[in-house]
C-alpha cells in the first residue's frame, strides 16, 4: 500500500530491492555501513558508501534517515545541511545500475553503483514530516 495515501509516517529516504541486495553484499564484506550523499565536485551527486564511521559525519550534516535493507543493523544516510535546505522538499530513493562508481564508495569494484531518484514530496507528505 502506498503510504503516502494511508497516513503512514512518510521517510525521506528509501531504497530498491536491488540496492538492498548489493548493500547485503558489502555488509557481509566490509560490516555495518553508511551513506553520505555527496554535494558534487570530484564525485558528482552520487550516494557514497562507506564502512560506519569511516566517513565523519558533524554538526554539519542531516541523518535523513535510515534504510533497512535486511542486515543486523540499519544502514544511515547522511546528507550536509547545506545541501538537505535545497533538497528538503524531495524523497530520495537510492537505487544502483551497472556502471562505474565512484572511487571512494564500497560499490565501485563491483562493476555498480549507487545512484539517487529523487521526486517531489506531495503537500501531504511534506505536512507529515
Amino acid at each position: 500500500m502506498d503510504p503516502r495515501a494511508d497516513g503512514a509516517a512518510v521517510e525521506r529516504v528509501a531504497v530498491t530491492d536491488a540496492a538492498a541486495a548489493l548493500l547485503r553484499e558489502l555488509r557481509a564484506e566490509h560490516g555495518p555501513l553508511m551513506f553520505h550523499q555527496s554535494g558534487g565536485c570530484c564525485d558528482g551527486s552520487s550516494p557514497m558508501c562507506y564502512p560506519a564511521g569511516e566517513f565523519r559525519t558533524g554538526a554539519s550534516d542531516v541523518r535523513l534517515g535510515d534504510l533497512e535493507v535486511g542486515a543486523p543493523e540499519p544502514v544511515p544516510v547522511w546528507m550536509s545541511r547545506a545541501q538537505f535546505e535545497l533538497w528538503s522538499h524531495t524523497h530520495l530513493t537510492i537505487d544502483v545500475v551497472r556502471g562505474r562508481g565512484a572511487g571512494f564508495s564500497l560499490e565501485a569494484p563491483t562493476g555498480n553503483r549507487f545512484l539517487i531518484r529523487s521526486r517531489l514530496m506531495t503537500d501531504d507528505e511534506a505536512e507529515r514530516l
